[in-house]
């Protein structure tokens, strides 16, 4: 049985898109501009040009420049990085990745994904408007631990006030679609207040966002999945708090809660589209059955840290998060819900929900080795405890059983400075040891779609059972920088996460399955090797990173009963080029910047262990061209940016089943738009998306379910948000 296995190396690029580079709140201050930039995701306090890692970091100003465009954090990283898919402006990420695989979303370290059954929500956890920063790391690793097979989005929620008294910001804003249709108005509010006294410090805030329905580049309503959720005709709010205290001039601890919940309102149900035609799915004012859709997530963290414990750096966490997404009815009845022991066949309606809870820990400690200063070592141990199920909230069935997942991880990292920096030499190791537990269970009625003759029956006996993975694995990287602001550096990492046990399990139609030794579940190990070369002198700022990657068993989705997808475990192979180069024009605050990713990836179809087909869009992100022109001076920042998200066709090689070229991708082009003007009473921002009004297919719509006229959406077309911020 394959084990499971941890490394904790990656690598990455800078993008184009126009934001800088940003400390943590706490070292901004004392670092200054242009100084180290310190990363906390990858649980160092070395400067990023010290890691072999690709890294970057979207400051609160770019973060907020482009919420206000796209309105959210995950539309943010994607328009910003190359390699990113496009979004597909729903409540649900499935199949959105980083470098063709799942990236790991976390907010300050802590897991967002529920492994054992990917609700494909976590990327909607917390408002931007309590982050300060993104980090980006690129590739797979384990850094974080489980999940970050594509890399990891780490949000960095605000810090601790500086100053003594009262401090804090407010936001107000609008939005409205091209042609201002009462039904597509929406609207935002937030608050933040901070308060400083001696060593206590605390923060509390709320936000309150209403979104209207989308409309389309021909004025049309915008289709809405039901099913997975909408950020559209949708309610959020959010309530965040900080309690901190200083226990002495370099230790401190905090104390960080937050309640985010997204809702639909159910004021629109769906039109069938016509692929042949080029009508996408559509909107009109209904009721649609059950509860809408929603997610809802709570967490809370208390954490030790002290910058200066003996000598070093001295971190430590514990935090509790749970997450309940609920999946909307269709107004159709859902094929694999049927059980006719209930009720006749296509009368039964029903809908899921995911639960999940997890309990975690991270503790570590870095240093300059006494007596050799150039040698930096890292001590740490992570601990997580996932429970996940799926069930049927109107009839009570379960749909995917409980699933336990534990997780123990002792970790070392060690970097070593030669040559006064001219190179550094980063390795370790990291021994993962886990442990997946479900108890027996029995399958839904209906558990296959090839069932012909009597699709429905009565499910079948699955033997429960406790698999365990475990393994040790070291890891590397070489960086070489002759000259200040120019390095070179190759680096091999593997990121490990479960498969989507949950689709698995709730699968099964054979007799005497047992758990204990049912290969489908092993864990996902996915490797990254890249080379790569940065230039950070002058008026220039640039990138070239070739990565490849595969995984003996990768996760493929492919489409199973109605709209659900299934898992196939397969050898996958990904490779890729990304390109990135900034600069600054000789008119003050003016920089351009061009941004290109190319990927490919296959997939072996007959376990030759031979990769043989092109990954779908399901799995795979397109080729894309980013250009953007930043300004920002005085009182004037503004944005103009462009993606050109680039046709692909999808091919298998001579023998093979050619994949079904309706899936092929036609490309598209979104030009934004944004501009802000601070004044005494605060700043007002116009920001405008997709600014030539381009009617298009999203890229997931394009590349996935041909024969579904449900599932055919046009992207969203122009729309306005105008917003007013102002801080104290």
């Amino acid at each position: 049985m394959r084990k499971a296995i941890h490394i904790l190396l990656s690598s990455a690029t800078l993008i184009a898109g126009g934001h800088a580079f940003a400390q943590s709140p706490e070292e901004a201050a004392d670092a200054g501009p242009g100084g180290p930039i310190i990363v906390t995701a990858a649980r160092s306090i070395l400067p990023a040009n010290a890691l072999p890692l690709t890294i970057d970091v979207i400051d609160k100003d770019a973060l907020d420049q482009q919420i206000a465009i796209s309105g959210s954090v995950t539309d943010a990283v994607a328009t910003l990085t190359p390699s990113f898919s496009p979004t597909r402006q729903k409540l649900s990420g499935a199949g959105e990745t980083l470098r063709g695989r799942s990236p790991l979303y976390a907010i300050n370290g802590i897991p967002q994904s529920t492994p054992l059954r990917d609700g494909a929500r976590d990327g909607f956890t917390i408002d931007g408007f309590f982050v300060d920063r993104v980090e980006l790391i690129f590739g797979s690793n384990a850094l974080q631990g489980i999940g970050g097979t594509g890399g990891i989005v780490n949000q960095v929620t605000v810090g601790a006030p500086k100053v003594e008294g009262l401090s804090g910001r407010v936001l107000v804003q609008g939005t409205a679609d091209n042609d201002v249709h009462s039904d597509g108005i929406g609207g935002k509010l937030g608050g933040l207040f901070q308060y400083k006294v001696g060593d206590f410090d605390a923060t509390i805030g709320a936000t309150y966002e209403k979104r209207g329905v989308y409309y389309d580049g021909r004025g049309d309503r915008i289709g809405l999945n039901l099913t997975q959720g909408e950020t559209q005709d949708s309610q959020a709010t959010n309530i965040f708090a900080r309690l901190g205290y200083a226990v002495s001039a370099t230790g401190r601890i905090d104390l960080i809660a937050s309640r985010f919940e997204l809702k639909g309102e159910g004021d629109f149900v769906a039109v069938e589209g016509n692929r042949l035609t080029g009508q996408p799915t559509g909107a009109v004012r209904g009721t649609p059955p059950g509860d809408p859709a929603a997610n809802r997530t709570e967490s809370i963290a208390l954490s030790y840290t002290d910058s200066a414990l003996g000598g070093g750096n001295f971190v430590s966490q514990i935090f509790f998060n749970r997450s309940r997404d609920t999946f909307g009815g269709e107004l159709a009845p859902i094929a694999s819900f049927q059980d006719p022991s209930i009720a006749p066949v296509n009368t039964l309606f029903d809908q899921s929900q995911n639960r999940s809870r997890k309990i975690g820990a991270k503790i570590s400690y870095e240093r300059a080795v006494p007596g050799f200063e150039a040698l930096t070592a890292t001590l740490g141990f992570d601990a997580l405890w996932d429970k996940t199920q799926q069930q049927l909230i109107a009839t009570g069935r379960v749909w995917v059983p409980p699933a336990e997942f534990r997780s123990l991880a002792p970790f070392t990292q060690a970097n070593l400075k030669l040559f006064d920096g001219l190179v550094r030499v980063a390795g370790g190791a990291r021994w993962e040891n886990v442990q997946i537990k479900i108890d027996d269970f029995h399958t839904l009625a209906q558990t296959t779609r090839t069932l012909a003759v009597n699709p429905y029956w009565g499910g079948v006996d699955v033997a429960g059972g406790k698999p365990k993975f475990d393994d040790l694995l070291i890891n590397g990287g070489l960086i070489i920088e002759p000259w200040q602001g120019i390095r070179a550096y190759a680096s091999y990492a593997e990121g490990y996460t479960a498969p989507d046990v949950g689709r698995i399990t709730r699968s099964i139609n054979q007799t005497g399955v047992d758990i204990d030794n049912y290969l489908a579940i092993e864990p996902i190990v996915s490797n990254n090797r890249e080379v790569g070369i940065e230039v950070k002198r002058g008026p220039f700022d640039g990138s070239a990173t070739y990565f490849w990657s595969s995984s003996d068993k990768g996760q493929l989705l492919v489409p199973g009963t109605g709209r659900n997808f299934d898992v196939q475990r397969q050898r996958i192979e990904i490779e890729g080029l990304e390109v990135n180069l900034r600069a600054q024009m000789p008119i003050e605050g003016l920089k351009l910047g061009i941004g290109y990713a190319h990927i490919q990836g296959r997939y072996d179809t007959n376990a030759d262990d031979v990769v043989d087909t092109d990954l779908d869009g399901v799995n795979i992100s397109p080729d894309r061209v980013n250009l953007s022109a930043t300004y920002n001076h005085g009182p004037v920042s503004a944005i103009l940016q462009t993606q050109y998200y680039l046709s692909r066709s999808f091919h298998a090689d001579a023998g093979r089943p050619q994949p079904d070229q309706r899936n092929n991708f036609g490309g598209y082009t979104v030009t934004d738009a944004s501009i802000r003007y601070q004044t005494g009473l605060g700043g007002v921002r116009l920001s405008v998306q997709n600014l030539f009004d381009t009617f298009y297919i999203d890229y997931s719509s394009d590349t996935r379910l041909p024969t579904d006229k449900l599932a055919y959406f046009a992207g969203r077309g122009r729309s306005f948000t105008l917003s007013w911020d102002y801080s104290f």
